[in-house]
């Protein structure tokens, strides 16, 4: 007995006389009580990162025309944009770009983010989940994956969408539907904007509000007992966080753009970019795991310069402001912060003056929670075709920003069938990009 992993008292043998009945060995046993083990060491695994900030930009944004700039390519390669230094000694970013190559000491560029897939739903798929799409399994996104791994914080939804859900595969997959994101419902930059379902509806004051919650809690019970379904515990789920949320002033705050300073809502820009970027960093700030924005359509393949020059500024300036409030605060050692696209587009201009896809090689930014600051990571060849070197795929990043977490990314879920399934298959921790 002094070799088993577990101490094992008189409990632990009658549950095993109860087990035996139903096939299961002494050895079975034990080797239930390995894997609980197991199990439980993921839990001493030391997070560098409490929350994370995706940034999404949908449509595949250029990577030239943002982080990898090729200023002595051909013309027909680099563009007609410029460059310009950044706080990175010897590196460039794009002329759209000028208040974030300030802030380039405190981030860190990955200019060899690769995959194969040049649909957008397939290129999203990856980017969300760590997995490329597969027919026979939808799998569940970082930010449910989060949810389901850690669960609430402060009464807060652990997982936020701002201002919704922005595609099927920032849901949760095969896992149940309790760990979805809560969506805004509106866009924190909208003239009295509020957060949908936030408040009591009118005439319900909070002793009615108790009873009704009561009389609901009857009423799912009956059904739990009758019913086997993740519909009905999902829903159980949904209400208890949906009770937390609304009954505590303090998480509803969470919400409340209007109490920041009208200098800082300013910093960020008066804007969509800037107005969720600052309301991402609120919801941090007060506890929320796992914050997925998006901003801007970005599948330009006609008139790639006018579309950038119109739509950059207000991610640069939101962009900036967001990591030095973070910096300046002190939440950026202990919040990732990730910009991310489905793909990148074609190295070459093409007829209509833009970019295509191109999934080969592409640009990803990581600041906070561990990552390192200042720095760039793997490099594209001259044209920006494909890496170069270091190249860096959907499952190594999803596993890197897990381990910051504190989830370990090999870890076995169990999806419908109760086939065991791993959180990401095959990735690994890229410590390069790590302190």
């Amino acid at each position: 007995m002094s070799l088993c992993p577990n101490r094992t008292d008189r409990r632990g043998f009658l549950a095993v006389g109860a087990l035996t009945g139903m096939g299961l060995t002494l050895a079975d046993y034990f080797q239930i009580q390995q894997a609980r083990a197991e199990q439980k060491n993921y839990d001493f695994i030391e997070a560098k990162a409490k929350s994370v900030i995706h940034i999404f930009l949908p449509g595949g944004i250029a990577h030239q025309e943002t982080f990898d700039p090729k200023p002595y390519a051909p013309i027909e390669y680099r563009g007609e944009m410029g460059s310009i230094p950044t706080k990175i000694p010897g590196e460039v970013f794009s002329e759209t770009l000028p208040q974030t190559a300030q802030i380039a000491d405190k981030i860190t560029v990955v200019r060899s983010m690769s995959h194969g897939e040049a649909a957008h739903e397939r290129g999203t798929h990856n980017m969300f989940t760590g997995y490329r799409p597969s027919p026979a399994l939808v799998f569940p996104s970082m930010g449910s994956v989060v949810s389901h791994e850690y669960g609430p914080r402060n009464n807060l939804p652990p997982y936020v969408c701002i201002p919704n859900q922005p595609n099927e595969f920032a849901g949760t997959g095969y896992l149940s539907s309790s760990f979805g994101a809560f969506s805004l419902g509106a866009d924190p930059a909208a003239a009295g904007f509020t957060v949908r379902d936030l408040n009591l509806p009118g005439g319900i004051d909070a002793g009615r509000f108790e009873r009704r919650r009561t009389a609901l809690e009857a009423v799912n019970n009956h059904f739990a007992k009758t019913e086997k379904s993740d519909t009905i515990s999902a829903m159980n789920t949904f209400y208890d966080r949906a009770y937390s949320l609304i009954s505590s002033q303090q998480a509803r705050e969470a919400f409340n753009i209007n109490a920041e300073p009208e200098a800082i809502r300013n910093e960020y820009g008066r804007n969509e970019a800037g107005q969720r970027m600052l309301m991402a960093r609120r919801l941090v700030a007060a506890g929320v795991r796992f914050v997925t924005l998006t901003y801007g359509g970005w599948d330009m393949h006609v008139n790639l310069t006018a579309g950038m020059r119109g739509a950059m500024p207000a991610f640069d300036q939101a962009f900036a402001a967001l990591i030095r409030d973070l910096d300046r605060t002190g939440l950026l050692n202990d919040t990732l912060v990730m910009v991310s696209s489905e793909f990148g587009r074609t190295p070459k201009i093409n007829g209509t003056a833009g970019r295509d896809h191109w999934p080969k090689v592409f640009s990803v930014v990581l600041a906070g929670g561990g990552v390192k600051r200042g720095s760039i990571f793997g490099a594209s060849n001259p044209v920006a075709s494909e890496p170069e070197k270091d190249e860096l795929g959907p499952a190594d990043l999803a596993t890197t920003i897990y381990h910051q977490l504190g989830i370990v990314a090999d870890k076995e879920l169990m999806a419908p069938g109760n086939r065991p399934i791993e959180i990401v298959d095959g990735g690994k921790v890229r410590k390069e990009l790590l302190v």
